[in-house]
């Protein structure tokens, strides 16, 4: 048996009454370490749990590398305009911000809002995720901000003409 060390620890009198009443007095040692045993078997070691975490991660890293590669041969593939905007919408507000900016071909948040009856805010939210999903599953953004002066708009965010379906 290994050599031991003692520890002390400090535990609610209940517990410690109970431990009294159901384990006898010199068995107490063993039924404690025995405890501490099984409970540090079911805890994780941390040295393998960031080592889990770091393949996770380059596992993540490869699969998206992949999936722009990928994406990329499917763009090259397409003929110009054979994407269609929609399918990276998620509601009927999506479909409208989606719907506007085809019509318009680009426009600020505020006058999306204002056709659509929805906050600014949310509309900016929205765009920035289809923004997002755009660029995570064809490696470009299907709707993109600029911040200059663009067709005599400022600040606006404008559809990818080379991506979309006519």
């Amino acid at each position: 048996m290994e050599k031991l060390t003692v520890v002390s620890a400090k535990i609610p009198e209940k517990v410690y009454k109970e431990l009294l009443l159901r384990i006898p007095e010199g068995e107490r040692s063993n039924f404690i370490r025995k405890a501490i045993i099984e409970k540090l078997q079911r805890t994780p070691r941390p040295d393998k749990i960031f080592e889990l975490e770091q393949k996770i991660a380059d596992l993540e890293d490869d699969i998206s590398k992949i999936r722009k590669s990928l994406a990329e041969l499917e763009i090259l593939t397409y003929e110009k305009g054979k994407i269609n905007p929609h399918v990276f919408c998620i509601d009927e507000i999506d479909h409208n911000i989606i719907d506007y900016l085809l019509h318009y071909k680009g426009s600020t948040t505020t006058e999306i809002a204002k056709s659509t009856g929805t906050n600014r805010w949310m509309i900016l939210n929205r765009l920035r995720k289809i923004e997002k999903r755009s660029r995570k599953q064809l490696g470009k953004a299907i709707v993109e901000y600029y911040g200059g002066q663009r067709s005599g708009k400022k600040k606006a965010w404008w559809i990818n003409q080379e991506l979309i379906e006519t």
